[in-house]
């Protein structure tokens, strides 16, 4: 796994993945300003929600590939190791405070900061720094231990109290079960993000194959990841804290649907093998994509920190733009700590699932001239900060 049979190049599959993902992306930020309950009880807005889990494991996934690519280019794992650290702190910086101030447009900084995806992210690339020393081999295996075994927590009764002694809660809200650690509301926790980055890090010598080996060797573990998922989920008795075949939690959920309705928060093993399997197995069907819709992807795939960036604020301002429409003035819950504290939402705010439909379409139509254009300036340039966005 360490001898490339390939020259490296941009890879346009895991562009189009990474553009698709941040689509699905913007839909689920969409749903957040649009008061759309993530979840039932209709078929619609269950898959609403449900189709945007796949976003957050092919993100963090690819990024650890991407990291792994970028490496091989620069030839100097010292020089890969500070990017990464520098990357990452420059990510979490963003998060609490850029990005606050976007999802919420007010600077109630001190009752409500988001420990979001972006702050899980950067604290993971600062850790997958010291990680890339690791032989890749050895760094796979423990990733997938990690991926696979962490759900053994579920049995030790749950929760923070589960970590032992009192003083140590708020690292384990941090590092595993989430919650509030002062201002700080943590939605992404560390412990098994870092792995699927470290898998995906590990994974990135497959992408220097020649096509046909991985093209085998992606299908079958895309394909054996969902096998296992199907396995497991039909058994009932791992890989999930919330049980689907008779829980209370869940009844009134037809039965598919309870099938996989995995617990993302933090991310189960079954809830991972339900997302990086078919992600896995797109990547050989996608390499000979071609036309205006995989080129539309692709773009948004090869600039996701500055997709991300705009688009929250974007999102804001259109429901803002909705409410002043529908209600003759914009409704102050779009004022609140979003998405983890808003205030009860008005009654009559909620949107129909083709308006939900409709303004994420606006938002990704609105930011592709500048996605296609941010993607050429870093094509053309070679600078530092580029690296950066």
């Amino acid at each position: 796994m360490t001898s490339p049979a390939a020259p490296i190049r941009r890879i346009q599959s895991l562009d189009i993945i990474r553009g698709v993902v941040m689509v699905l992306m913007a839909l689920d930020h969409v749903r957040v300003f649009s008061g759309v309950p993530a979840g039932g009880p209709s078929p619609g807005v269950f898959f609403t929600r449900w189709v945007t889990h796949f976003v957050a494991p092919a993100f963090v996934f690819l990024a650890g590939t991407g990291a792994y690519l970028y490496g091989r280019r620069i030839d100097s794992k010292p020089a890969l190791a500070r990017f990464l650290a520098v990357r990452g702190a420059w990510l979490v910086l963003l998060e609490l405070t850029l990005l606050r101030f976007a999802w919420t447009f007010n600077f109630d900084y001190a009752h409500y900061v988001l420990a979001g995806v972006i702050w899980m992210f950067g604290w993971c690339m600062i850790l997958l720094a010291g990680l890339i020393w690791v032989p890749t081999r050895a760094l796979a295996a423990l990733s997938l231990l990690v991926i696979a075994g962490h759900n053994v927590m579920d049995f030790t009764g749950g929760g923070p109290a589960a970590a032992g002694a009192s003083s140590l809660t708020w690292l384990w809200r941090l590092l595993y079960y989430g919650g509030q650690v002062g201002p700080l509301a943590v939605l992404y926790v560390i412990i098994p993000w870092l792995a699927v980055m470290a898998a995906g890090y590990a994974f990135g010598p497959v992408m220097e194959w020649d096509a046909e080996r991985r093209r085998r060797f992606c299908y079958r573990v895309g394909g054996g990841a969902i096998l296992l998922f199907v396995g497991l989920r039909f058994a009932d008795v791992y890989g999930d804290p919330r049980p689907w075949a008779d829980s209370p939690a869940w009844h009134g959920l037809p039965a598919a649907t309870r099938f996989i309705a995995t617990t993302k928060y933090p991310a189960s093993f079954l809830f991972l093998l339900m997302t990086l399997g078919p992600m896995i197995l797109a990547i050989p069907m996608l390499e000979r994509a071609s036309g205006r819709l995989a080129k539309i992807f692709a773009t948004y795939g090869r600039v996701p920190l500055f997709f991300y960036l705009l688009h929250i604020p974007l999102i804001h301002l259109l429901a803002m733009a909705v409410s002043y429409v529908r209600e003759g003035a914009v409704d102050p819950w779009l004022f609140g700590n979003h998405p983890m504290d808003p205030p009860p939402l008005p009654d009559g705010y909620r949107w129909s699932l083709p308006l939900l439909y409709a303004i994420t379409g606006l938002a990704v139509v609105l930011l592709y001239p500048l996605c296609s254009g941010f993607a050429r300036l870093k094509n053309e340039r070679r600078d530092v900060w580029l690296t950066y966005l």
